[in-house]
């Protein structure tokens, strides 16, 4: 079984989940778009045996947006970092995949609610590139 760790940006808190993702998302909602201060949420999808805390777990906040059925963000409580959480039903984690420290070996599988991406999203193809 492949193994894959994450941390927050500060590196307080630690997590390893077991591979193969259920599903790996890149998601353009508005709410998404929101959460992550971005164009769109990269979030992979395990079982809860597949998730484990490794350190200071007890730094995790957890926020249920009350207006939605189902949508929860959870973050660093030092440095404001997305992390981990479980869905409300608890049947799968959500794995913000920008936090991993290790490649997981895939790429998302589907782009989700595309017809609400930003408008300024643009095709990388196109830009100029640094490094």
């Amino acid at each position: 079984m492949t193994v894959v760790r994450g941390v927050c940006l500060c590196q307080i808190v630690g997590f390893e989940v077991d591979l193969p993702f259920i599903k790996f998302v890149k998601c353009h909602c508005s709410r998404c778009r929101r959460a992550t201060g971005s164009a769109f949420a990269a979030n992979a999808y395990v079982l809860p045996s597949a998730f484990r805390w490794t350190r200071s777990q007890e730094y995790v906040g957890r926020f249920d947006l009350p207006v939605a059925r189902s949508f929860s963000t959870s973050s660093c409580r030092l440095c404001g970092s997305p992390l981990p959480h479980s869905t409300r039903s608890g049947r799968e984690v959500i794995i913000p995949v920008g936090t991993l420290i290790d490649n997981p070996g895939v790429s998302p599988s589907i782009e989700t609610c595309w017809s609400s991406r930003a408008p300024w999203l643009s095709d990388a193809i196109n830009l100029p590139t640094t490094d």
